[in-house]
């Protein structure tokens, strides 16, 4: 199977990401989206988010950088399975704003997770 590690999606009017067949059996636990670090989001793997990143949210509970990226990171995180045949998820209003997309996504593999971003923003 081919490795996919960019792709461009637009999102149908009710702002879900069809994500490519190549990816879908990645995303069969479902999925994951925060903010990311700047103005684009995450779009992690279920089984990435609870076996990479949920450790590492658990650090230190006096660790403030870690207390940032908690805070990062859960604010407006959302969880779903993508739907059956299209391999689409949801994504929610203030995810969107946030990382200034409208329409039009570009998706850019990051390891284990995807950076999704606006066209204009790469």
């Amino acid at each position: 199977m081919a490795t996919v590690d960019y792709f461009e999606r637009k999102l149908d009017d009710k702002r879900r990401l069809t994500i490519p067949p190549e990816l879908r059996d990645k995303f069969a636990s479902g999925a994951v989206v925060t903010r990311g670090f700047k103005n684009y989001l995450h779009l992690y793997p279920k089984d990435v988010w609870e076996n990479l990143v949920e450790p590492k949210l658990a650090g230190d509970i006096l660790d403030e950088g870690i207390a940032d990226l908690n805070v990062r990171f859960r604010m407006g995180k959302i969880e779903q399975s993508p739907d059956g045949k299209q391999g689409r998820i949801t994504l929610e209003q203030h995810l969107l704003d946030y990382a200034g997309i409208d329409r039009d996504v570009i998706a850019v593999g990051v390891g284990p997770y995807w950076r999704l971003q606006a066209p204009d923003t790469v």
